[in-house]
C-alpha cells in the first residue's frame, strides 16, 4: 500500500498541473545510432567498444511561457546492448546489456508561421544520464552522469489539440564511461581513471497534446 501510494499522488499531481491551458505532453519515439566509447589508463588497463543504436522513448511535461516559448520536463530510455573489448588478465570480448535514463530540464523557441499548422523549433536541455550496465555472466554496475541535449524539428498540428512531431535530437552524457561506470567480467573492470563522453544522435518523432479547454 505504501509503494501504490506515491505513484497515485504523482499521477494526481500530473493531472491536475496538465489540466491547464499552457500545458503540452510531449510522446517521444526515436532511432539513436551507435556510439564507440573507450577509456585507457594503460596497456593492461582499459576497454573500447560501441554503444549500439536501437529504439528509444519518452515523455515530457512542458508549460509554455507564451505562444513561442515553453519549458519541459522530460524523461528518455533506451535499452541496448554494448560490446566490448577489455582488458583484465588478458585481452577479453564481451556485449554488456544496458539501459540508459535521461532525465532533463530545458526550454525550447518555437517560430510562428503564417499557416499555423507547422511550428518549427529548436531547444536545448540539462540533467542527468542514468545508466545501469549488466553482464549476462553476473554483476552490474550504474553511474549518474551530468548529460545536455539540443534539439530541433516542428509540430505538424492536425487539429487545435493534437499534433505529429518529427525531431533530430543530440544527446550526451558527459564522462560517463571510465570512473564510476566500467565492463568487466563481473560486471566492474579494474579501476579506469579515465574517462568517455557518450554522444547520441537520434532521429523521430512522436506526438504533442494540448491539455486544457
Amino acid at each position: 500500500m505504501k509503494k501504490i501510494l506515491p505513484i497515485v499522488l504523482f499521477f494526481t499531481v500530473l493531472g491536475s498541473i496538465a489540466s491547464a491551458q499552457k500545458v503540452r505532453v510531449n510522446a517521444y519515439t526515436a532511432y539513436v545510432f551507435d556510439d564507440k566509447i573507450d577509456s585507457y589508463y594503460d596497456a593492461n588497463s582499459y576497454y573500447e567498444g560501441t554503444i549500439k543504436g536501437g529504439f528509444q522513448w519518452g515523455v515530457g511535461l512542458e508549460y509554455m511561457l507564451d505562444r513561442t516559448k515553453g519549458i519541459e520536463l522530460k524523461y528518455l530510455r533506451q535499452d541496448t546492448k554494448a560490446p566490448m573489448t577489455y582488458y583484465r588478465e588478458g585481452v577479453k570480448e564481451k556485449t554488456f546489456d544496458v539501459a540508459v535514463n535521461y532525465i532533463l530540464l530545458g526550454g525550447s523557441n518555437y517560430f510562428e508561421t503564417s499557416s499555423g499548422k507547422f511550428e518549427p523549433y529548436l531547444g536545448f536541455g540539462l540533467g542527468c544520464a542514468i545508466i545501469d550496465v549488466s553482464n549476462p555472466d553476473g554483476g552490474s554496475g550504474s553511474s549518474t552522469k551530468f548529460a545536455w541535449d539540443i534539439k530541433g524539428g516542428s509540430n505538424i498540428w492536425l487539429n487545435e489539440k493534437i499534433g505529429i512531431k518529427l525531431q533530430v535530437e543530440l544527446l550526451s552524457a558527459v564522462q560517463s564511461a571510465g570512473g564510476g561506470l566500467y565492463f568487466g567480467t563481473g560486471g566492474a573492470s579494474a579501476g579506469l581513471s579515465s574517462y568517455s563522453s557518450m554522444l547520441q544522435f537520434g532521429m523521430g518523432g512522436g506526438l504533442v497534446f494540448k491539455m486544457g479547454n
